[in-house]
């Protein structure tokens, strides 16, 4: 099989029978299949997917291994040159959508994965989002304005200094309409997980999605180990996905700032080189203290106690870390500095108004 596109579902029944029909239709290509991995789900979606798609095959999990391990365990049970990891909230209306990617890795080998330019998908609940200009716009799905990018991936993921995630299109809570203005062919520091379409040997070669993490930042985490060992990740826009977004926890969810600030400091500690470990370490343990503040001053008690679990957490994991951090700068290619950006986005976006990917100081 030449592309595996691999949905992991855990009680998506209704997100697979809304969407799952486009990227089928959008999908049909010669040694291209569709694939549900089930998360071990206590809803009906099995049942569903046998009446109502018996044409797509499905790998059934024993049981709900998160984000990383579900993956793991289900692409160890295909066999792909690529698999696209696509989430089962995202719909597809670009016919033979995934060809751009295929052509671009096929005749690039030293990429190891790529993304769509991820855009933002509405459902019919929605009235108003948030504009580039800090206002806000009506949905309109009959031209007259771009598509407004998607928080998760948008064109592109960068690092900045200090491990704080960010796209072209969205900067923490800006996110941009899209005008075409990243359309060009860029290297990222990481793929949306998403729609992450990646290269099978490279993803087995470091060693898959890291299964500590469960959710959150694995797709960041991999990019990051995949490019110190000399690889690529790209954006590429001639294809796009559109992407609901939250479909499992949304923003503000105490589960998912847990999750995202324990694994964020345990992607710094394991992938940072080792002159920059301390320094960095113990300014982000300032800044995710601050962070924690701010949750107590508005009064949301649960955040704030979601980043002090986070940090006990991450304290707790550091011995089973420092033999994977040993692991992988033992395998470090690149030797350059480009592994992050060289500059603190809470700086520029909050004190010096930079909001907009295309002002910051790239």
């Amino acid at each position: 099989m030449k592309l595996a596109i691999v949905i992991l579902n855990w009680n998506g029944a209704d997100m697979m029978r809304k969407y799952l029909p486009s990227v089928i239709r959008n999908s049909k290509m010669e040694g291209v299949e569709v694939i549900v991995a089930d998360n071990a789900s206590t809803d009906d979606s099995l049942k569903m997917l046998a009446q109502e798609f018996p044409d797509v095959p499905t790998v059934v999990l024993d049981q709900n291994y998160g984000f990383a391990g579900g993956y793991n365990k289900a692409l160890q049970q295909i066999e792909a040159d690529y698999f696209l990891l696509l989430n089962s909230d995202v719909e597809i209306r670009q016919e033979r959508w995934v060809e751009p990617m295929l052509a671009y890795m096929d005749t690039n080998p030293d990429v190891a994965a790529c993304q769509p330019k991820l855009l933002k998908l509405f459902d019919s609940s929605e009235e108003t989002v948030p504009s580039s200009s800090g206002g806000s716009y009506s949905p309109s799905f009959g031209g007259g304005r771009g598509e407004a990018f998607e928080y998760a991936g948008a064109a592109g993921g960068f690092l900045d200094r200090y491990g704080y995630p960010f796209c072209r299109g969205r900067v923490f809570d800006t996110i941009e309409e899209d005008r075409h203005q990243y359309d060009e062919l860029c290297d990222l520091h990481w793929a949306t997980g998403a729609a992450l379409m990646v290269r099978a040997t490279d993803f087995w070669a470091v060693g898959g999605l890291d299964e500590h993490f469960f959710a959150h930042m694995e797709e960041i985490d991999i990019c990051w180990r995949l490019r110190l060992r000399g690889k690529r990740i790209v954006c590429i826009s001639q294809s796009e996905a559109y992407h609901l977004g939250g479909a499992t926890l949304h923003q503000g969810n105490p589960r998912k700032t847990f999750l995202n600030f324990r694994n964020n400091l345990l992607m710094l500690f394991k992938n940072l080189p080792e002159k920059d470990l301390k320094r960095i370490m113990r300014r982000r343990s300032l800044l995710d203290w601050v962070a924690a503040l701010q949750f107590l001053v508005k009064l949301d008690r649960q955040n704030f106690l979601a980043i002090r679990k986070a940090k006990r957490e991450f304290k707790k994991l550091k011995p089973v870390f420092a033999k994977k951090r040993q692991e992988v700068q033992q395998n470090r290619v690149s030797t350059t500095d480009s592994d992050r950006c060289d500059f603190s986005l809470l700086w520029q976006y909050f004190f010096r108004r930079h909001k907009r990917f295309s002002q910051l100081p790239l």
